[in-house]
């Protein structure tokens, strides 16, 4: 499955972002502090996108998935200034 340095890195990086993720959620469970939320929410989206990566280059080699990244990476970057645009709003 891993052949290459690069497809080690597209894993290690998903799953450092999964990692940040479960510990941003964990974080805010305990705190309930609305921008550990809305930075869960982002490391959500990248780890999903970072998944799709992963696919991408190691599962389905004959297509493409780079649409779909895009779109997720966008989404991830969005919710988290909104987040923070929120946040500054509200003080």
């Amino acid at each position: 499955m891993i052949t290459t340095v690069s497809d080690l890195v597209y894993l290690l990086c998903f799953l450092a972002s999964a990692l940040c993720a479960g510990l941003l959620i964990r974080q805010y469970a305990s705190s309930r502090t609305p921008i550990l939320l809305w930075s869960a929410a982002c490391f959500v989206f990248l780890a999903f996108s970072n998944l799709l990566v992963v696919v991408d280059q190691l599962v389905l080699t004959e297509a493409s998935l780079r649409p779909p990244r895009l779109v997720l990476t966008l989404l991830a970057v969005s919710v988290l200034l909104f987040g923070f645009i929120w946040e500054v709003e509200r003080d």
